[in-house]
């Protein structure tokens, strides 16, 4: 965990960064970031995910040095760490908060006085971005979420406990953080702790070694409310079981409430101990599987809107037919379009999440054999496809570059539309003069030379025909 040292350091460091970056890059790259720690000269920033270590290294390094120097000038060099446990850091992220107040959309998350937990012990905080309103609900994950609604109305009641399962990446640890919200929101006084089964075992770990078993078993069993994401791992850890197995008994006893997830139903869990799995059996169990076509649309209509990118109807269409492995792997395409928009400026097209589909099979050839994920096949541009693509980089009509308008808005992309289709395409002038309301050919004739005249001095129209290029895919 980032010592209060480091985190003041890293407080300080953010306040220098943000007055040199626009808000949206700001809190995109910097909201889940801390000092990991030091050695020596070297100062370690950790990063919440793999995909933000490239962009660090490309965009931020500099900046963040400098930063680092100007608030101790005995700081020489910055290195970078993935460590996706950071969003999920207690004090660091409440101080952050004041740096990135987007974070409180949705329930507003309690001041640190007002989380209540037992005695000595540390909870991973819910993010309150999870909720079970903003839950995309589908045919694949209906019933698990209508379970979680009856659970955060009446906790301990006759779905206790509530067994969630299935695949990575399908909404299991929002279903279980949104709960835990919702119940904080109607009993605010509640003691709700939620973890993982990785931190529970170090708990158990370090209770052991300190002999504190009766502090450890007694400020578990003082919860109100208990939520555990994935339960699988407690596989082989028989000391770990014997503990949760005792705790549950007193929780339900006590009819508090516990919540499960796992990647398999616990008739699978076959790892686990018979006498532990036959308890989870006990409750409400609930399955997600992957979501369908709709629910993906959906649910990236609700991101993008999050993140605040408006994104075009048929890039959500082509996202939602190929990226179907899982609601984690929608959010990965949809957060590399938001970094092309935010730092490039850039408007995410057809082409552009295509080329994105693409890298993530070049850099991971596993996915391409995945079930559920389906790399695009480039296809053969057709005119229409020019002609959509000039449309949309000037914002003008087909239907005006088509038609008779001689005005300038309208005139350049109806010559570059030509001029592509010519090079490109190797139409002829007589069938692109028909085309184009029936032109004489000579016409179309002199257009393609005017834009083949033109890009030999004007270096702006030539950018602007490799943007449209790419765009329509008409080159790398």
């Amino acid at each position: 965990m980032t010592s209060s040292v480091d985190l003041d350091l890293w407080l300080k460091v953010l306040e220098k960064i943000e007055r040199g970056l626009p808000r949206g890059q700001f809190i995109t790259w910097f909201k889940d970031t801390t000092v990991l720690g030091r050695e020596e000269k070297t100062v370690i920033i950790g990063l919440p995910l793999p995909m933000f270590l490239n962009w660090h290294l490309e965009h931020y390094r500099g900046l963040t040095l400098e930063a680092l120097k100007e608030t101790d000038p005995t700081i020489e060099q910055v290195v970078y760490q993935v460590d996706v446990g950071l969003k999920d850091d207690l004090a660091r992220t409440l101080k952050l908060l004041e740096h990135f107040p987007e974070k409180k959309r949705g329930r507003k998350l309690p001041n640190k006085g007002e989380i209540k937990l037992a005695e000595g012990l540390v909870s991973k905080i819910l993010n309150s971005r999870y909720t079970l309103e903003n839950f995309v609900v589908g045919p694949n994950n209906r019933l698990a979420h209508a379970a979680c609604c009856a659970v955060a109305s009446q906790p301990g009641g006759k779905y206790n406990p509530l067994f969630l399962y299935g695949g990575v990446g399908l909404g299991k640890t929002h279903l279980l953080q949104g709960t835990g919200n919702a119940i904080l929101r109607n009993q605010p006084g509640a003691t709700v702790l939620y973890t993982t089964t990785e931190d529970f075992t170090n708990q158990v770990i370090e209770a052991i070694q300190h002999q504190k078993m009766e502090q450890f078993r007694r400020r578990y069993r003082e919860l109100d409310v208990m939520i555990i994401d994935d339960v699988q791992f407690l596989a082989n850890k028989d000391r770990t079981q014997e503990e949760l197995f005792h705790t549950f008994n007193t929780l339900i006893e006590e009819r508090k409430q516990i919540i499960i997830s796992s990647d398999r139903p616990p008739r699978e869990l076959t790892i686990l101990q018979d006498r532990l799995v036959s308890r989870f059996e006990r409750g409400m169990i609930a399955d997600l599987s992957q979501p369908d076509y709709e629910t993906r649309h959906a649910i990236l209509s609700e991101k993008a809107k999050e993140y605040g990118l408006l994104l075009d109807e048929k890039v959500l269409n082509y996202i939602a037919q190929y990226a179907t492995k899982s609601v984690r792997q929608l959010e990965g395409i949809l957060m590399q379009a938001v970094a092309q928009y935010e730092l490039e400026h850039f408007v995410p097209t057809v082409k552009s999440i295509a080329d994105i589909m693409q890298k993530l099979v070049a850099d991971d050839p596993a996915l391409a054999g995945q079930v559920g994920f389906e790399p695009p096949a480039k296809h053969a541009v057709s005119f229409q496809d020019v002609l959509e693509g000039v449309s949309s980089y000037f914002s003008v009509s087909v239907q005006d570059m088509l038609g008779q308008s001689r005005v300038r808005e309208v005139l350049i992309p109806r010559h570059i539309a030509m001029y592509m289709g010519k090079k490109f395409l190797r139409m002829s002038f007589v069938r692109l003069g028909e085309t184009f309301s029936n032109r004489d050919h000579t016409t179309v004739m002199h257009a393609v030379g005017k834009i083949e005249n033109k890009i030999q001095e004007d270096a702006q129209l030539l950018r602007e025909l490799r943007t449209i290029e790419r765009e329509v895919g008409l080159a790398a």
